[in-house]
């Protein structure tokens, strides 16, 4: 299962370096079929789009069946159970109630020369949010999305999701009908992104483009950045505990068993200083496997991509973490905030033992869109923020002018500019 290392033992710096390296790049070949699918969308639009879907997805459409009509979506929430869509009301409120505290706020001062400045945010236009469909369905995804663009103002958003044979799962409908999403089109995969990159007949391009999804959607966000914004490339799913053996060991292992399940390429680590709790881990470990109805992802992830670390102290533990800078970091021990105080690189922090990383994905409120495959070293969660872009506002008086004009057109000169330093200069008086 899940390989044990010691850090600072002899060898640990390399078994270390490649359990944490690689970002797990999109192939070639991966990449190569993508730019193809996203040159035949440009030039070909709606007729690609369809062949596409058809082709992957085995749903033959039409243009005028591509998007989801209202009654399909008032029937799809019909088919739902009504616990299910209590339980996405209570998620939709909760992770409403966070994120409109992240409304950034206008500013502007006067400064000594009699200038005003200062900043203001604006929404997007559009965004395309991006459902992956498959062998699972993600309606938190869809809340986790949408629900800070629409905080943000955000006035369209289009969700795309793969439709298998033409059907998207009932609760993806629900959810984004509490997200406020009126635009949906039955697409999924690189095709999908193409559409809402560059637009075709039928789908409108977008300015910015959110949302988890496999290789070639991964690799479509990439060829088309530039074009349009995007949250970002992200990678399979981490998570990393650190305990101080307080916990039952079977709620660790089950935390671990909670990102393994995802996919064969996520990470789960656990770090810990004592050498006999994580024996009982990995005892719980073996028990438990075989009751996961996931278990062949589980046993694959854990043994290629998991590890149980023992280190020196709590101290330590933290060094390892901001080395690792994971997308979800459990701090699972007594007085957590001590230790969450040294940990620099974090896409979210779960702390204390009651604090499972699951809760964070569904229903805790802060958003589950995090930084995967070390990012969290200079990226942040989704947000708001992310839906917003920031102007400058610069107001300069006749009587700034003067000073500034001065300096700009020194400036300016000494750049080899001359038409920048007589557009300052004009401004003066007398100039």
């Amino acid at each position: 299962m899940a390989r044990r290392l010691v850090a600072g033992a002899p060898g640990f710096a390399d078994a270390f370096e490649r359990l944490i390296a690689g970002k797990r790049e999109t192939r070639e070949d991966v990449s190569a079929t993508v730019r193809g699918i996203v040159a035949e969308i440009r030039a070909r639009g709606d007729t690609a789009l369809l062949e596409y879907t058809e082709r992957f997805d085995s749903a033959r459409l039409t243009a005028a069946t591509l998007r989801v009509s209202a009654e399909d979506i008032a029937a799809a929430e019909a088919a739902c159970p009504e616990n299910q869509l209590e339980a996405l009301d209570f998620a939709a409120r909760r992770i409403e109630a966070f994120h409109a505290r992240q409304r950034p706020q206008d500013e502007t001062y006067t400064d000594e020369t009699g200038t005003a400045l200062g900043w203001r945010w604006t929404p997007l236009d559009s965004v395309g949010l991006y459902v992956p469909g498959g062998t699972a369905s993600y309606p938190s995804s869809v809340l986790m999305n949408a629900i800070p663009a629409r905080i943000a103002g955000v006035r369209r958003i289009a969700m795309v999701t793969p439709a298998g044979q033409g059907r998207i799962q009932p609760l993806v409908l629900a959810a984004a009908r509490r997200a406020g999403i009126e635009e949906i089109y039955r697409v999924g995969g690189a095709q999908a992104i193409a559409a809402l990159a560059y637009g075709t007949e039928t789908i409108a391009a977008v300015d910015k483009i959110v949302g988890p999804g496999n290789a070639y959607v991964a690799a479509a966000k990439r060829e088309v950045f530039g074009q349009v914004g995007i949250d970002s490339i992200a990678g399979p799913s981490e998570i990393l505990i650190i305990c101080d053996g307080s916990t039952d060991p079977d709620w660790i292992a089950m935390d671990l068993f909670s990102q393994a399940e995802h996919d064969e390429l996520a990470q789960s680590i656990l770090l810990c200083p004592d050498a006999d709790y994580l024996a009982r881990v990995e005892a719980s470990i073996n028990r438990l496997i075989d009751s996961m109805p996931r278990q062949a992802v589980i046993r694959v992830s854990l043994a290629n991509r998991g590890a149980l670390i023992k280190v020196r102290d709590m101290e330590e533990a933290c060094a390892v973490a901001n080395q690792i800078a994971p997308e979800h970091l459990e701090i699972s021990a007594q007085n957590p905030q001590r230790w969450a105080a040294q940990v620099r690189h974090a896409g979210a922090l779960f702390l204390g033992r009651f604090s499972s990383e699951a809760l964070g994905d569904y229903c805790a409120g802060p958003n589950h869109v995090l930084p995967t495959s070390r990012t969290a070293r200079f990226s942040s969660p989704l947000g708001v923020y992310d839906f917003q872009k920031r102007s400058s506002v610069i107001e300069v008086s006749e009587a700034g002018a003067q000073t500034l004009g001065k300096i700009a057109a020194e400036l300016a000169y000494g750049e080899g500019l001359p038409a920048h330093a007589r557009s300052a200069e004009l401004r003066l008086q007398g100039g």
